[in-house]
């Protein structure tokens, strides 16, 4: 994943765009209409993908229209999850009795959007550490596999892709914590 999509790349984008800078703007709708892609697409049954195009367009043109009610103190993400949210939910009632995902569990999901801009942050603070050892952590941390599985793949022993993976967190935390 890209810097481009980082929570706080996304609220600079929204901010610029709330001050006059259109380019900001054109940017953001970029990012955020990748994002709405991924989002409905888990959302939808296959044969309802047809519609997919049209709630992406449907969010942007809210996210246009209600712009203005953004609270600049409060996470970007959450705010236009939200209104992605409720333009499925509409979408899903317009649908009638044709319902063709479980609602409940598109409505359960609402922390998703924090999972979502979570996992785009982890996915950019891999992008910092070698690729073997990005790799290793990436598999034992995130897929849940075993550290014997994922040395295995890696052609490394057991002990070392341990010591591998205690340093990619040890770094991980430093680069947190602001440390060099």
């Amino acid at each position: 994943m890209t810097d481009a999509l980082s929570e706080e790349t996304l609220k600079r984008m929204m901010l610029r765009s709330l001050d006059g800078d259109e380019g900001a703007y054109r940017h953001l709708l970029q990012a955020l209409r990748g994002l709405l892609l991924a989002y409905y697409r888990r959302r939808l049954a296959l044969g309802a993908r047809s519609d997919l195009e049209d709630l992406v367009q449907d969010t942007l043109l809210a996210l246009h229209a209600r712009r203005d009610t953004y609270d600049r103190t409060r996470p970007f993400t959450a705010w236009f999850f939200s209104i992605a949210r409720y333009k499925l939910v509409d979408h899903f009632r317009r649908g009638g009795g044709r319902m063709l995902v479980d609602l409940d569990e598109t409505l359960e999901t609402s922390s998703g959007e924090e999972a979502l801009t979570a996992r785009i942050d982890v996915e950019r603070l891999l992008d910092g550490l070698p690729p073997r050892q990005r790799e290793l952590l990436r598999r034992v941390k995130l897929d849940g596999e075993s550290i014997a599985e994922a040395a295995g793949r890696a052609g490394q022993t057991e002990t070392a892709a341990r010591v591998g993976i205690h340093r990619s967190l040890k770094a991980l935390a430093r680069k947190l914590r602001g440390e060099t």
